[in-house]
């Protein structure tokens, strides 16, 4: 297991048993502690030999010092404070695998053909500050117009009606 998923593992584990949100351990690579990055946090639990969605939050930009805090903070907001489940329990945990994306700066597109679902991810936005995000690599999504069409979704922003504004990034992903 490596260091990212440790942390967000002992993060959540932490919680559960003390009510306490953890320090940045001591031991980490030192990488963790210099490089700021967004951070996305992804839960998977395993139904009927299904991979199952179990929460999924984090930050597009970089909130925090470092990855490090963001991990901390994200890995306790997916397991907790994804409105579209209800928190996972104590007894869940050992259900779940985490998913780390570290996300590399943005960059803005001018053309479509600047995007690849497969190898970035997506954040579409309008003028009034509405912005949808969608990691790269998602299952089912392997056409650009899918993609922009599903971020803009989440967004609450209609690509038909609205101007937008795309930026692209990729991410490392640790699981």
């Amino acid at each position: 297991m490596n260091s990212y998923i440790k942390l967000a593992k002992k993060s959540i584990e932490t919680y559960f048993k003390t009510g306490k949100i953890i320090d940045v351990p001591d031991d980490l690579p030192k990488e963790m502690y210099k490089r700021k990055a967004g951070v996305f946090v992804t839960l998977w639990k395993r139904e009927n030999g299904q991979k199952q969605l179990r929460g999924c939050i984090g930050t597009y930009l970089p909130t925090k010092p470092n990855v490090a805090q963001e991990i901390i903070e994200n890995s306790l907001s997916a397991a907790l404070r994804d409105p579209r489940f209800v928190p996972l329990t104590k007894d869940e945990l050992n259900l779940v695998s985490i998913e780390i994306s570290i996300l590399s700066p943005p960059k803005r597109i001018k053309l479509l053909d600047e995007l690849d679902p497969k190898k970035y991810g997506i954040t579409v936005n309008t003028s009034d500050g509405r912005k949808g995000l969608l990691l790269p690599d998602v299952e089912d999504v392997d056409e650009v117009e899918k993609q922009i069409s599903i971020a803009a979704q989440k967004g609450g922003i209609d690509p038909a009606r609205d101007e937008l504004i795309i930026y692209k990034f990729t991410v490392e992903k640790y699981e």
